[in-house]
C-alpha cells in the first residue's frame, strides 16, 4: 500500500516529462533503461530499434540517458526501504576523461542499497560528504556498526560523523557482497578513457546505480521479474507499458 501511494504521487508529477520530444515516451524509457540495465553501447541501442522499424541515432539515446538516468534514480529513491544496524561502505575507481575517480557506495546487511556518491577525490573530505549524504535521508537511522575494506579515511570519518559512534568493522567477507554491487555498476560503463565529464559520469552513474535499486527489489519478498520492474517504471512516468514494440 505505501509503495503504491509513493508511485501515485510521482505518476502525477510525470506529466510534462516528456514534453516537445519527437518519440513517444515508451521508447524513451525502453532506450534508456535498456542502456542502463544491459551491456548495449548507444550504437547497439541504434540498430536494435531500426531492426524494429524505429530510426533513432545512437545520439539521441546519448541524450535521453543524460536526460532521464538521473530522473529514474530520484523516482526510485523513495522507494528504498529504511536501513538499520549495520551498513557496509567501500568506495571504487571510475576513470573520467582519463583520470580515476572514486565512487562511494553504501548498503545494508541485507545488500538493500542505501546511497552513493562520486567524487574528484579519495580524501577525509569525500568520506565525510558520502557519510552526510548515506544519512541525510534518514537522520534518525545511524547504523550500529559499519563495515569497511580498512583505508584511514573511514576510521576518523565514522567517528567525526556518525551521531552515535558506530563501531568501525574491518572484515574482508563482510565486503563482499557492497564489492559485487561495485562489479554490477561498472561493467557497463565506457572503457578505455572512460566518461567524457564529470557531469556525464555523475548522471549516467546514477542510471546504474538506480538500476541496481530496481533489480533488487527494495527488499520485497516474493518474485520482482523484469516485467515487473518494468511495470514500475513505466506507472512512474504515467505510461501503460515501457516496452510496446
Amino acid at each position: 500500500m505505501i509503495l503504491n501511494s509513493i508511485a501515485e504521487k510521482l505518476k502525477r508529477q510525470s506529466k510534462d516529462d516528456f514534453k516537445g520530444r519527437h518519440f513517444e515516451a515508451w521508447l524513451i524509457v525502453q532506450a534508456v533503461t535498456w542502456y542502463l540495465r544491459y551491456l548495449l553501447s548507444y550504437r547497439d541501442l541504434e540498430e536494435m530499434f531500426r531492426v524494429r522499424g524505429f530510426e533513432v541515432d545512437y545520439s539521441t539515446i546519448n541524450r535521453w540517458v543524460l536526460a532521464y538516468a538521473p530522473v529514474i534514480e530520484k523516482r526510485l529513491r523513495p522507494f528504498r526501504p529504511p536501513h538499520w544496524g549495520s551498513v557496509r561502505v567501500d568506495e571504487t575507481y571510475v576513470k573520467i576523461r582519463g583520470k580515476w575517480r572514486y565512487l562511494y557506495c553504501a548498503v545494508d546487511k541485507h545488500g538493500n542499497p542505501i546511497d552513493f556518491l562520486l567524487t574528484a577525490k579519495r580524501d577525509l573530505d569525500a568520506a565525510k560528504c558520502s557519510f552526510r549524504k548515506m544519512l541525510r535521508d534518514e537522520p534518525l537511522l545511524s547504523p550500529g556498526k559499519i563495515g569497511a575494506d580498512g583505508p584511514n579515511t573511514f576510521p576518523s570519518t565514522i567517528k567525526t560523523v556518525a551521531d552515535d559512534g558506530p563501531l568501525h568493522l574491518v572484515t574482508k567477507h563482510l565486503q563482499q557482497g557492497i564489492e559485487s554491487d561495485h562489479f554490477r555498476v561498472k561493467k557497463n560503463m565506457p572503457k578505455i578513457s572512460g566518461f567524457k565529464s564529470f557531469r556525464t559520469a555523475c548522471r549516467t552513474i546514477a542510471g546504474f546505480e538506480a538500476m541496481l535499486w530496481l533489480k533488487k527489489g527494495f527488499g520485497l519478498t516474493g518474485d520482482w521479474t523484469v516485467n515487473d520492474q518494468n511495470d514500475l517504471l513505466a506507472h512512474l512516468f504515467g505510461l501503460q507499458k515501457v516496452n510496446k514494440a
